[in-house]
C-alpha cells in the first residue's frame, strides 16, 4: 500500500483528507496593526486622539468605555510628550495600534534619542507628569509599559493593555 509520503500516522475518521492539528485559528475580525505617521506638530494630538478613537469604533474592538478613555489619554500623553521633546531632531512621528484577540498595544514612535523616564511627582510643577499617568492608567487596566530605542537611534513609548469582553459604545 503507498502512503504518498504521509507516513503512518494516524488518518482522519472517514478518509477525509483533512490535517489532524488545523494551525492556529483564524484572526478575529477586530485583530490587527494600524501604524500612521503625523507631523511633530501640536494639531497631532488632536488628530492622533480622533483617529485612534476612530479606528477602534471602525474595526469594532471589544474595549469598555473606561479602558477606551485610558487608551485616548494615553495617545494624548505619548504624542504630546513627542511634540515638546522630540520636534528639533524628529519632524514626523509614529502611531501605531496593534489588537490581537486579548490585548491591545499603543504605540508612539519618534526619532530623537533621548529615552524619557518617568519623573517623581512635584507638587510645585504643573507639567512633567506625562509618563506617570501613562503609567498609572497602564497598570490600573492590568497592563505593562515601556522604553525602546528603535533600529534608526530614535525611540519607541508603548503600553499593552489586556481587552476584556465588552463592546464600546
Amino acid at each position: 500500500m503507498d502512503d504518498h509520503g504521509r507516513g503512518s500516522a494516524p488518518r482522519p475518521v472517514d478518509g477525509a483528507d483533512e490535517p489532524l492539528d488545523p494551525g492556529p485559528p483564524d484572526p478575529l475580525p477586530y485583530e490587527g496593526v494600524w501604524r500612521f505617521t503625523a507631523p511633530t506638530v501640536d494639531a497631532s494630538v488632536p488628530q492622533a486622539r480622533h483617529a485612534v478613537r476612530d479606528l477602534l469604533y471602525r474595526q469594532d474592538v471589544p474595549v469598555s468605555e473606561d479602558l477606551a478613555q485610558g487608551v485616548l489619554l494615553i495617545v494624548s500623553e505619548l504624542v504630546t510628550n513627542a511634540v515638546r521633546h522630540a520636534a528639533l531632531l524628529s519632524p514626523t512621528l509614529a502611531v501605531e495600534i496593534a489588537v490581537a484577540a486579548e490585548w491591545l498595544r499603543v504605540s508612539v514612535e519618534d526619532n530623537h534619542p533621548y529615552r524619557p523616564t518617568a519623573l517623581e511627582t512635584d507638587h510645585g510643577r504643573t507639567g512633567g507628569r506625562g509618563l506617570l499617568l501613562v503609567r498609572e492608567i497602564t497598570r490600573e487596566a492590568g497592563g505593562v509599559c515601556d522604553v525602546e530605542h528603535t533600529a534608526s537611534g530614535g525611540k519607541v513609548i508603548w503600553a499593552a493593555l489586556p481587552l476584556r469582553p465588552t463592546r464600546l459604545r
